[in-house]
Formats: structure tokens, C-alpha cells, sequence
């Protein structure tokens, strides 16, 4: 959220230029609606704990954000143009997913299957996400 919204900042004039087509989608609104259930669902593993649930509800956050990441990585690579969130995205949600999914398996925390609905539910929300932007978007023309 720093870098996308703070420093560098940018990332709403940044995702109106990647898809012109979606512009109208993307209000301050949505945004801190949008990055409010995100944080939100940040909080739930703590509140969870230590417990299986808590340990696959982490893995799904971490999931999305991974994901998100390579959102970002894609649309850089396509538009040569640095995208507000890559930087967190590949020091920080990547390895944040790999490494500490990797440990939970090793400590017999989350199963394999776990992990794959995770990664599953990762990519869905990315998916939704995209298309919900061109929905909103049609809506508002």
C-alpha cells in the first residue's frame, strides 16, 4: 500500500494508463474499499492463531499477494514502465509466500492440498478482480 498509493506512489494514474479501457473503474473508492478488505483479511490468521485454519487462511493471504505480484511483474514487462507495487511485490510477497509456505509444510503445518487451493484462490482473486474491473467499467460508460 505504500508504494502502490504513498511512495513512489502513482499506482491509480499508473493502472489508468496500463488499461485505458477499465480507467472509469478505478476511483478512490474502490481503491480504499478494495484495500480495506485486503488489510482485513491480513488480520484474520492472527485472530485465528496458531491453528490449522489460521495456517491456511495465512496461506491464501499470502497467496493473493504473491499473485499480485506477478500482476505487477507482467505489467511491467509489457508496458516498460516500472508499475507502483512491483518492488514490495518481489522482495516482499514472493519470497513472503515461498519461504514461508515451504516452512509450514516442513513443520507439518499445511498439507500440499492446502497449499494448492491457496495458490488456486490466489489466481481466482486476480481473475475476479480483472474481470470486475471490466464490469465496472461497461457500468460506468
Amino acid at each position: 500500500l505504500i508504494e502502490e498509493f504513498v511512495f513512489p506512489g502513482g499506482f491509480a494514474q499508473w493502472y489508468r494508463r496500463y488499461k485505458p479501457e477499465r480507467a472509469a473503474s478505478v476511483t478512490t473508492r474502490f481503491l480504499l474499499i478494495i484495500n480495506a478488505v485486503l488489510v482485513i483479511l491480513a488480520l484474520v490468521p492472527p485472530a485465528l492463531g496458531h491453528t490449522p485454519r489460521g495456517y491456511a487462511f495465512w496461506s491464501v493471504v499470502v497467496a493473493i499477494g504473491m499473485a499480485n505480484a506477478f500482476f505487477h511483474i507482467w505489467a511491467m514487462v509489457r508496458t516498460d514502465e516500472y508499475s507502483p507495487g512491483v518492488i514490495t511485490g518481489i522482495i516482499v510477497y514472493i519470497p513472503l509466500f515461498v519461504l514461508g509456505v515451504w516452512a509450514l509444510r516442513d513443520y507439518g503445518r499445511l498439507a500440499m492440498g492446502t497449499i494448492i487451493e491457496a495458490v488456486v484462490i490466489g489466481i481466482a482473486f486476480h481473475i475476479w478482480s480483472d474481470w470486475n474491473h471490466r464490469r465496472r467499467a461497461a457500468n460506468m460508460v
